[in-house]
């Protein structure tokens, strides 16, 4: 999501180098980012202060003289690295009252701006005159070569369609449309003759082994045994992705894979995929989206709810269109 003002900053700036500060599961990401030069790692957890690691992280950025940095998050801890830095433009939204930490604060409007992207993308000021954001969708390219590759290592038949399935979500259970169906997905679609691939994390390893057990085995588990880039190349190539509201679905937008994406607790008005060839399914029950890690009712209807039969329509009707591409 932070692409579109990436690729606004190339744009706006060709002469700079983008740099990028990102933690280690993301680089491998902004490095298929053409716009992007250097990744350096930031090694800091979410909650993590470890202030002397981070002036001692600042004094290795001091020695690249930047002129420039953007900070996305709005918590104080991702200022101070910036701030330590002594990078002389530091932009950001106040956030948790970072008044000293800044010295070139944004208000967020987030009723004139609801999706996240466009609220990074008003960090570099890039609005129409209706206030509207002037956004280039994020995008990403696999090459042909290293696509090829990860098929040939997980002995995946490029001459059968395939779905991925990505049953994952980091956040928590009410963003994950339950195994069950996921596996009854996988059976149906057996019977129209499309192979499923599950991708996911090592969280997501047990939910994989769960659909492939329940399938009958009809999925091709890959569950926690791809790296990111591998998961890339293989979400590069399907004829469909059904996936939660998880990272997996904005790296599916950005390639522009056909995908169906499944919202329960979050909301597709604020990290929709971003993309023409996505289709949203959600039920917009009165008590989502709640924004919650696990359903505060003890139900999650907002998900069990989406039938197999409606996601199996969408499917099917994206992978007509797109069978013989």
């Amino acid at each position: 999501m932070s692409h579109s003002l990436i690729r606004h900053l190339s744009r706006e700036y060709q002469a700079a180098s983008i740099d990028v500060f990102a933690s280690k599961a993301l680089q491998p990401i902004y490095k298929q980012m053409l716009e992007t030069n250097e990744i350096i790692n930031n090694p800091f957890g979410h909650g993590q202060l470890r202030l002397r690691d981070r002036w001692r992280t600042a004094q290795t950025i001091k020695s690249n003289r930047y002129d420039v940095v953007y900070i996305l998050p709005n918590s104080i801890k991702s200022a101070l690295v910036p701030f330590l830095s002594d990078i002389p433009h530091r932009v950001g939204y106040t956030g948790e009252s970072r008044f000293g930490l800044l010295n070139h604060r944004r208000t967020l409007n987030k009723i004139q701006h609801p999706l996240l992207v466009d609220q990074y993308l008003q960090l570099a000021g890039e609005t129409q005159s209706d206030g509207l954001a002037l956004r280039e969708n994020p995008k990403l390219r696999v090459n042909k070569e290293d696509f090829e590759r990860t098929l040939r290592k997980f002995n995946i038949n490029a001459e059968i369609p395939y779905v991925c399935l990505c049953p994952g979500a980091e956040y928590g259970p009410a963003k994950r449309w339950p195994k069950e169906h996921f596996a009854a997905l996988a059976q149906k679609l057996r019977t129209h003759h499309l192979s499923s691939v599950t991708l996911g994390s090592n969280p997501d390893v047990d939910i994989g082994a769960a659909i492939h057990q329940l399938s009958h085995e009809s999925t091709e588990n890959l569950t926690g045994m791809t790296t990111l880039e591998e998961a890339v190349h293989l979400v590069s190539g399907a004829k469909c992705v059904i996936t939660n509201d998880s990272g997996l679905m904005h790296i599916a937008a950005a390639l522009n894979t056909p995908l169906v994406a499944l919202f329960g607790s979050s909301s597709p008005t604020y990290t929709p995929p971003l993309s023409d060839n996505a289709k949203i399914l959600t039920l917009s029950l009165g008590c989502s989206p709640c924004f919650q890690r696990t359903c505060p009712l003890g139900h999650t209807k907002c998900l069990t709810e989406i039938t197999t039969d409606s996601v199996l329509t969408e499917v099917l009707a994206v992978v007509g269109k797109n069978i013989n591409q």
